[in-house]
């Protein structure tokens, strides 16, 4: 007789139910860690020093977990081909969560143990992604392995320098992982936003826009790239200023009026324009006008932060079954992502005297906006489909 699977539970029925539910918690512990750190009021001994553990585990913890639960869940509609359920992918959370855990171990387990750990998840979901894209033959797919073994190599360059064998490289590691994560948020962005609009506002048609689509992602991809090599100035403004006009065109091409009255469009649009004031801040900052920081917080706390809460509500609902239309708190919790969002980017440059306080706003709204997510989404997640289909 066959054994029943430890982890025969709807949590694991498809990948994007467990790695989102980690992904809720995550964004609700490691900032209220990150909190208790930048107020000085928790101090410990860690693998990583303060600002790079911020910046890891947000970029190659809770950002990755998403990427994770979309790609698993994705890649079976695209292949149809099986991905990871039941034991297998519980084991892959493991190993995600692990990599979590093991950095406040530093001193009672070996560096280079706690480095394996955590740059090992990467690869191995790379491979388990690629089984079912190579076996359907579907290789223009290829490209996001490509991009996860990229995230690998940004988590690679901050492992170097936390273990002392490569001075300097965190910093280009970090900047490697906001790149790619935008990148790979740009071209997702082409394959889902005129197909959600389209489903989320009857009667409407997108027209398709190829040469825009590969303009917008390479113009990103030159901006990066610059950055990379630590060129600035004028060729740096110049190229962000291209990327700001390339991708309004390209999302205006999507944009129809009735979105700001679907909160699981409006709210992918708005992260979309994040990502767009990303890049308007780059040219500031390339002229020292704004600090560089404010540019990053964009890209991650703006474009990042709410195109992964408003991706995992949308496909949350799409996967369970369940009909295509936000809950009054979670349309809440998309006003909230947004607000933290604005006082972490956008007030500190007009009120730089209230840095701390508006920082206190931010934290506090990104903290409700998740405690919504995980109060609404985690009944959903753990239980079967309404439609009682597989998944």
């Amino acid at each position: 007789m066959k054994s029943q699977p430890i982890f025969d539970y709807p949590l694991f029925a498809l990948g994007f139910r467990a790695f989102f539910a980690l992904a809720g918690l995550a964004a609700l512990i490691l900032i209220v860690f990150w909190n208790a750190i930048f107020n000085g009021t928790l101090t410990s001994e860690h693998y990583f020093s303060n600002n790079y553990w911020h910046a890891h585990e947000m970029l190659l913890g809770y950002a990755v977990a998403v990427i994770a639960g979309f790609l698993l869940t994705a890649v079976k509609n695209w292949t149809g081909k099986q991905t990871l359920t039941g034991d297998p992918l519980a084991n892959l959370c493991l190993l995600w969560l692990y990599g979590r855990i093991l950095p406040f171990y530093t001193g009672l387990l070996p560096d280079a143990l706690i480095a394996l750990v955590d740059f090992s998840f990467l690869p191995v979901l790379a491979y388990q992604v690629s089984k079912p894209i190579i076996e359907a033959k579907q290789y223009r797919n290829l490209f996001f392995i490509g991009l996860l073994l990229l995230l690998a190599l940004s988590n690679g360059m901050i492992h170097l320098e936390m273990l002392g064998l490569r001075p300097n490289s965190a910093a280009t590691g970090i900047q490697l992982a906001v790149a790619t994560i935008i990148i790979l948020i740009l071209i997702i962005a082409g394959r889902v936003f005129p197909f959600f609009t389209e489903r989320g506002i009857p009667g409407t048609l997108i027209i398709r826009n190829p040469l825009l689509d590969n303009v917008s992602v390479a113009s990103a991809v030159i901006v990066f790239a610059l950055q990379l090599f630590g060129i600035s100035g004028t060729l740096l403004a110049l190229a962000a200023v291209a990327a700001v006009i390339v991708n309004i065109a390209r999302l205006s091409g999507w944009y129809v009026q009735r979105v700001i009255y679907v909160p699981l469009l409006w709210v992918l649009y708005a992260g979309y324009g994040w990502v767009i004031l990303g890049f308007l801040l780059t040219v500031l900052s390339a002229y020292s006008l704004v600090s560089p920081s404010l540019a990053l917080h964009a890209f991650t706390l703006g474009g990042i932060g709410v195109l992964t809460l408003g991706m995992m509500a949308r496909v949350s609902l799409g996967h369970t079954g369940r009909a295509m239309k936000a809950s009054n708190a979670i349309a809440v919790a998309f006003v909230l992502i947004n607000v933290a969002a604005l006082f972490r980017v956008l007030l500190p440059i007009a009120m730089p005297g209230w840095y701390e306080t508006l920082i206190y706003i931010s934290t506090l709204s990104w903290l409700a906006a998740f405690s919504l997510f995980v109060f609404v989404y985690g009944p959903i997640l753990t239980s079967a489909r309404i439609d009682g289909q597989e998944g």
